[in-house]
């Protein structure tokens, strides 16, 4: 029988003429192939229907021209796009990222995982990404708003409650969904939910801004339950000054967690004793504020490491929250050597593919992003239902929703991925979401 390793090779020759220079996409099938090729290759109906040629190829990539006015009365040009993968168990779903590192690679990274994460909800969504090479920092809050209403006159005539419904991403928060949602319904003349992130007054969930970090600790406690341990006095190491980060320090700290440190470009907060609430809030002003983090009040506390990462510091647990492949083989070297014993992805794939192999093979636990991030998600299908059922939930039926959602996600990750008394978190999802897709798009037939 073929190793996991040689079907995986001889499958991503394939991938990669047919997608060059797209290093971000083929990380991203690499890793799955690895894990679930033995189990395609096993079951003659799914290896005849090339299930996983099928699904690493978008069922379509739009990309457009967003030509906007900024301020000063000049023309200013970006490109837009959305990669719509699979719809095989539900509509398109998946965020909008405004970035200037936005291109087709990142996209298709994104929306590939999107397929495997939806997936493992349980609930009924299919996978997609979407964004623009938009840079929204320096700019005011009127040139956001015309550069989202000229991204969703092209965007708008591809989505639908029904259709692909996208969501919120890097540097598309609350406004920039209702300055999105608003140029929507003006283009189409309904009221329907084709996004999910809205504000709470006009069909948004509560706890959709908490979503992803409330739900990355809760997929951590599940991990550590599972060992008949807590989150009580762990120490945590916390990469990052967004939503998911904050948020998830947030809910750390309510569990009893010591928060050691946030970060962003510009270096580290370092909290030896632990972060409090206080400082989780100086830390989301900065980021509302575009600022950095160099200066906190000598009242905090903390100090401030100058271009420093957080994954030295002697943590417990590390949950990089910032962005993709933020964690490389140094980076993971250091996290196995300072003690660190599980690692939580909060971003999309933030250890590269050496990461995850030092991690691994030091026997930390490891849970990547598509299980463990996709709280977001989770909450975004929440808010599809209340649309249509014209209704809303209160915040505690959301946060409990989104616990069982989390607990959900990681027993079937632990079904797929134990042996013995070891788990491999990895494998455990990308079988599991595999499973549900296959079993799903071979029963429609060559189509």
């Amino acid at each position: 029988m073929s190793r996991p390793q040689d079907l995986a090779d001889a499958f991503m020759q394939d991938i990669r003429d047919r997608n060059e220079n797209q290093p971000e996409f083929l990380q991203a099938v690499a890793e799955v192939a690895h894990d679930v090729l033995p189990i395609e290759k096993n079951d003659p109906a799914l290896a005849a229907a090339k299930i996983l040629a099928r699904l690493s190829e978008p069922d379509r990539i739009i990309s457009f021209r967003v030509v906007w006015e900024d301020d000063k009365g000049e023309v200013q040009i970006n490109r837009g796009w959305r990669v719509q993968f699979s719809n095989v168990i539900g509509p398109y779903k998946g965020g909008l990222r405004f970035h200037p590192s936005v291109n087709e690679s990142v996209l298709k990274f994104l929306g590939f995982e999107q397929i495997f994460k939806n997936a493992l909800t349980g609930l009924p969504l299919g996978g997609a990404k979407g964004g623009s090479d938009f840079d929204p920092k320096g700019r005011s809050a009127n040139e956001v708003m015309r550069f989202c209403q000229a991204f969703m006159a092209e965007l708008g005539r591809y989505i639908g409650p029904d259709r692909d419904v996208p969501a919120g991403d890097i540097n598309v928060g609350t406004r920039e969904i209702g300055y999105l949602f608003g140029a929507y319904k003006k283009l189409q003349g309904e009221f329907h939910g084709a996004l999910t992130g809205k504000g709470r007054t006009f069909g948004g969930s509560a706890m959709r801004v908490e979503a992803t970090g409330y739900g990355l600790i809760y997929f951590v406690e599940c991990m550590l339950a599972e060992r008949g341990d807590s989150l009580e006095g762990k120490r945590v190491a916390i990469s990052g000054k967004g939503n998911v980060a904050s948020h998830a320090a947030e809910k750390a700290i309510c569990q009893g967690a010591k928060v050691i440190s946030l970060s962003d470009t510009s270096g580290t907060l370092v909290a030896e004793d632990g972060m409090s609430q206080e400082v989780i809030e100086w830390v989301r002003a900065r980021k509302r504020a575009g600022e950095d983090i160099t200066s906190p009040p000598a009242t905090f506390g903390v100090t401030f490491r100058d271009g420093a990462l957080p994954w030295d510091l002697g943590a417990d647990i590390a949950l990089p929250c910032a962005t993709q492949n933020e964690i490389d083989a140094d980076a993971a070297k250091s996290l196995v050597e300072s003690g660190t014993k599980l690692v939580a992805e909060g971003a999309n794939m933030p250890l590269n593919g050496a990461a995850v192999d030092i991690v691994r093979d030091a026997g930390l636990l490891y849970a990547p992003g598509k299980a463990a991030n996709a709280g977001g998600v989770a909450i975004s299908g929440l808010e599809m239902s209340q649309n249509a059922h014209r209704r809303s939930m209160q915040a505690d039926e959301v946060d409990a929703e989104l616990a069982k959602i989390m607990r959900g996600i990681h027993d079937r990750t632990m079904a797929e991925g134990k042996d013995g008394d070891s788990i491999d978190y990895r494998r455990g999802a990308n079988i599991a979401g595999y499973r549900k897709v296959a079993k799903a798009m071979a029963s429609y037939g060559i189509i």
